[in-house]
């Protein structure tokens, strides 16, 4: 499971909001990452561009998995994870009652 995020939401939409207001400003787009991330306290740049990049995924402006796909893919591999344990167990109770459906019973 993947650990919850240290920064709040609106604090991430507002932090892309702003690199996408002062890019123009910079002479290049790290360095306004690197202005952003030291006006809000975000640890490192690094994580600011990756919260721009899943925006621009979302918005449609660059290809890639949206957040609303990555979540529909966990709860597919979730489900799927739990059909196959079910699986498993109706196969292990299948072959043991035919098991018990081929010994011989004696009666008393």
């Amino acid at each position: 499971m993947a650990r919850p995020s240290r920064y709040p939401l609106e604090l991430r939409r507002r932090a892309v909001r702003m690199v996408a207001e002062v890019r123009g400003d910079y002479p290049n787009e790290t360095a306004a990452l690197q202005a952003v991330a030291d006006k809000l306290g975000i640890g490192s740049r690094e994580t600011l561009r990756n919260w721009v990049k899943q925006h621009e995924i979302d918005a449609g402006q660059r290809p890639g998995t949206t957040t609303e796909e990555s979540v529909q893919l966990k709860a597919l591999k979730k489900e799927n994870a739990e059909l196959k344990r079910a699986n498993e167990i109706l196969k292990a109770a299948a072959s043991f009652f035919a098991a018990e459906l081929d010994r011989p019973h004696t009666r008393s």
